[in-house]
């Protein structure tokens, strides 16, 4: 039940939008180019951020790049 204290649990790190170019999703509605987020919790595969709604929302890690 690890998704019910994303909001609240310890940034692990930030990472910046990089393109909202989905093939698949629409996901220029809840995510902004250059803009940068903090990441709640990471797999192989996503990032689980606090996007533009306030929601925490999986999104593909290749939207986003590191920050230093």
């Amino acid at each position: 039940m690890i998704h019910l204290t994303w909001r609240e649990r310890e940034t692990v790190k930030k990472v910046k939008c990089v393109h909202t170019d989905a093939k698949k999703y629409i996901v220029n509605n809840a995510l902004t180019s250059g803009k940068i987020y903090d990441v709640k919790n990471e797999t192989e595969e996503f990032y689980y951020i606090i996007d533009n709604t306030g929601k925490v929302g999986g999104f593909y890690k290749e939207y986003f790049q590191n920050v230093d």
